[in-house]
Formats: structure tokens, sequence, C-alpha cells
């Protein structure tokens, strides 16, 4: 009782449950699986970075904002500038990472809660997007030729299409999967992004568990005062986690922009909400010191499950909104009776 991703694991069988019994069976196949995993693991990495912020003690209210802005400059730096990959990407992840030390450097020099700071760059972010984009296209919302730019680099299949697709190929001919008349698999490969979340859900894991700096993280949400007097560089740590969380953003907004091949001012929106509710169904606490890297991971999947699953059920997709309310709600109660029994508090 003690894992804070006990509730996730537990939203995980229900979800699943619920929709064997009430969704289509196609669901279930390898194509529906890869295609509500899709949407998750675009989430999941937002919501494994705001999950580590969260256990940290702050909150990122600019992660949507700054999938615009980042994907914004991504697409300048390989349209406008016409860069390579290999340079534009890391350009990308340092513009992101500086915006994010900004956001933990005034939270840290003016003592204002995260909440206020990061809920001001939400807006200014998402207008230096929009103004920037008209900047760069005169006059347009949409940055286009993305897709263009990228053709041919070698980089471009670690961050966009479908991964292991000659295995996908060869299961195909030995008809372990599902081909079209054609013959060819109707599940191509691995989308990158599930194994980009996959990835950064373990390594956070790793470093939670197994490190001091995840000592230091969760010492600082727990008690920062207690931990600046046991020797943690609460400071550090706190802009470390803006920093990450913003770079999550910018991984987001690369493949989601090489993938659709153009950007867009309204690129990530509303993906902070919906990034923390991941975050607190996976058993973070709002007030810090308590979480899980694992939790988010199966907090994003029931997220996805039920954005798409409802596609395969007779059920209005507006119920969405509400089972996603209600899912948060359980967790917040269940995660808030758990840190009870664990600590003592009555």
């Amino acid at each position: 009782m003690k894992r804070p991703e006990l509730g996730a694991i537990a939203g995980v069988i229900l979800v699943v449950a619920f929709f064997l019994a009430t969704a289509d069976s196609a669901m279930f196949t390898l194509s529906g699986i890869m295609n509500f995993m899709t949407p998750a693991a675009q989430l999941g990495i937002l919501a494994i970075g705001a999950a580590l912020l969260m256990i940290g003690g702050e909150f990122d209210l600019s992660i949507g904002s700054m999938v615009a802005f980042a994907g914004l400059f991504f697409g300048v730096c390989v349209v406008t500038w016409q860069l390579p990959l290999i340079l534009a990407i890391p350009m990308t992840f340092v513009f992101a990472a500086c915006v994010g030390a900004v956001n933990g450097s005034i939270v840290i020099r003016t003592g204002l809660p995260s909440f206020i700071v990061t809920l001001a760059f939400l807006f200014i972010l998402r207008g230096l997007s929009l103004v920037g984009l008209k900047l760069a296209t005169n006059g347009s919302t949409q940055l286009r030729g993305v897709r263009d730019a990228v053709e041919g680099d070698w980089l471009a299949p670690i961050f966009s299409g479908d991964a292991f697709e000659g295995l996908f190929a060869a299961l195909a001919q030995a008809g372990l999967i599902d081909t079209f008349k054609s013959g060819t698999p109707k599940v191509p490969g691995i989308p990158v992004e599930i194994l980009w979340f996959v990835a950064i859900a373990l390594l956070a894991t790793y470093v939670l568990l197994r490190t001091p700096a995840g000592n230091w993280i969760f010492a600082t949400g727990g008690d920062s005062n207690a931990a600046t007097n046991s020797g943690v560089p609460v400071n550090k740590v706190k802009i470390s986690l803006f920093m990450l969380t913003a770079c999550c953003a910018a991984l987001v907004a690369i493949i989601t922009v090489m993938d659709a091949g153009s950007t867009d001012a309204r690129r990530g929106f509303q993906k902070e909400f919906e990034a923390i509710i991941a975050a607190v169904i996976g058993g973070c606490l709002l007030t810090g010191g308590y979480g899980s890297a694992i939790g988010a991971f199966f907090g994003a999947i029931i997220f996805g499950m039920v954005v798409i699953g409802l596609t395969y059920t007779g059920f209005d997709q507006d119920w969405f909104q509400v089972f996603l309310g209600g899912m948060l709600l359980i967790a917040v109660l269940f995660n808030n009776a758990i840190r009870k029994r664990v600590t003592g508090e009555r």
C-alpha cells in the first residue's frame, strides 16, 4: 500500500475490464493497441516530467504552451534556417531548457507559487507562439514544410515514424500479425513516441529509486527546509526539474511536428492539465514529496485508452470529460488516504 502507483495500476485494470465488456474486440488487437498507445505516449512523456516536478514540490502549467513554442523554434530551425536535425534538435532542447530555467528562477527568487508563475508563462508562451508564427510565415498561424526539410536526414527515423518495420513485415509474411489484402501489415511498426515513452519512464524510475538525485527530489518536495539543512541543493534541484519538464515538452514538440510535417500555435493546447491529471492518477500528491514515474506512465495509458476506447463503444465521446474528472477525484481521494495511512496522520 506504500507504492504510489498502486491506484494507477488498479485504474488500468478497471478501465481494461470496462472496455473488454463494452467495446468492440478490435480495440485490443495489435492495431487497436497502437491506436490508443500513441496519444498515451505523447501525453505520458509530458506526464513523467510533470510527475518529477510535482514530487519535487512544484507545478508547471506552461507545459502545453511550451510544446507550441518549442515546436515553433524547431520549425524555424529546419524550415527557415534550413539546419540539419543534428543541430536543430539540440538547439531546441537548449532553448526549452533555458525557458524552464527562467520559470524555476522566478519561482525561487520571488517566492511566488509556481502555480502562478507558470500560469503566467502559459499565456506568455502561447501568445509568443502565435506572434512568432505570424512573423515567420508572413501572417499565417501554421508553419509548413517540415517534412520536406527533414526528409532523408539520418536522425529523422529516431524522432518520427515507426520503428522495427522490417520485423513487422517479417511477422506479416509469417502470418503472425494481421495484414491487408495486399499482404502489407496493418501495423507497419511501433510508433517511435511509444519507445521514447517507455525509455523515459524506465530512466525516470531508475533515477527516482536508485540514485542520490532521486532522494534529493523526494526530500525537496517533502520538506525543503529540512532538505536544505541536510545539504540538499534544493534550488538547483527545482530549477533542474523545471528544465527537465520543458525538455519533455520540447521532445513532444519535435515528435509531433515531424509527424505532422507542420507546426501551429494551438499545438499542445490544454496538455498541461492532462499531464497533471495523469501524474495525479499515477499517485503524485499535490503537496509534493510523494509520487512515481511508473504511476504517471500508467496514468497516461488510462488517458489514452479512454480517449480512443470510447470510439470503439456506443457511448458518446463527450463522456470522456466526465470520466476523466471522476478518475481525478477518485485518485486524489485514494492517494490522500494512502498518504495518511503511510505517515500515520489522522
